[in-house]
């Protein structure tokens, strides 16, 4: 495996170090913003910003370890920025998850401790699958989504660009949820989200 570069020094940061270290990665370091050069993340150096890509897309891979909950716009434009410089994205999956050998997982997506990822399911480009999230079989993620920690996505259900499913929110068997939207902690979706906002509740209801 090449070394990776950690994009993002934060708090999610900690997390895919931790999984990484798991699958044997070699970290060569972070880049973050400028007044955090020099610091550490975990004993990782950051060894630079976002403009420094070019100067390690021939030594490594890249990963965005910036978090996401109500927009994935940093996220998206922090892998435009390493496609820019011909990087290459990795997909980091945690020894402890299970991954169906039938599943589909794109560059970038980072898939945690203990989730699961079913038979038939099609996880987008870009993605944080947090720990104990669930992804049933035949479930369509898209581009840019994190699922939060212990979220569950059931049989067939379809999530758009960019979706947030938080801690523990259940998105029932063969429902929808379109582009951009942001499902609280402890939701149920029991039916299709077509307009952008925030839901929330059991069942949920648009919030914002």
């Amino acid at each position: 495996m090449r070394p990776l570069i950690l994009v993002g020094g934060g708090g999610h940061c900690k997390s895919v170090i931790d999984v990484a270290e798991c699958v044997g990665y070699s970290i060569l370091g972070i880049l973050d913003r400028p007044e955090e050069v020099g610091k550490e993340v975990l004993g990782y150096p950051v060894i630079g910003t976002d403009d420094d890509m070019a100067k390690y897309a021939d030594k490594a891979c890249f990963l965005v370890t910036v978090g996401q909950i109500k927009s994935p716009n940093l996220r998206i434009r922090l892998h435009q920025m390493i496609e820019k410089v011909n990087g290459q994205l990795a997909t980091v999956i945690s020894p402890t998850a299970h991954v169906s050998r039938h599943a589909n997982i794109e560059p970038g997506t980072v898939v945690m401790h203990q989730a699961v990822i079913n038979s038939g399911a099609r996880i987008g480009k870009g993605c944080i699958i947090n720990t104990f999230a669930n992804v049933e079989h035949d479930v369509k993620v898209g581009d840019y989504c994190h699922l939060s920690t212990g979220a569950i996505v059931n049989g067939n259900a379809h999530l758009g660009d960019g979706v947030f499913v938080g801690s523990q929110s259940v998105v029932n068997q063969g429902v929808y949820v379109g582009n951009h939207i942001v499902i609280a902690s402890l939701s149920l979706v029991n039916e299709n989200l077509t307009e952008e906002g925030v839901y929330a509740g059991v069942p949920v209801r648009k919030v914002k």
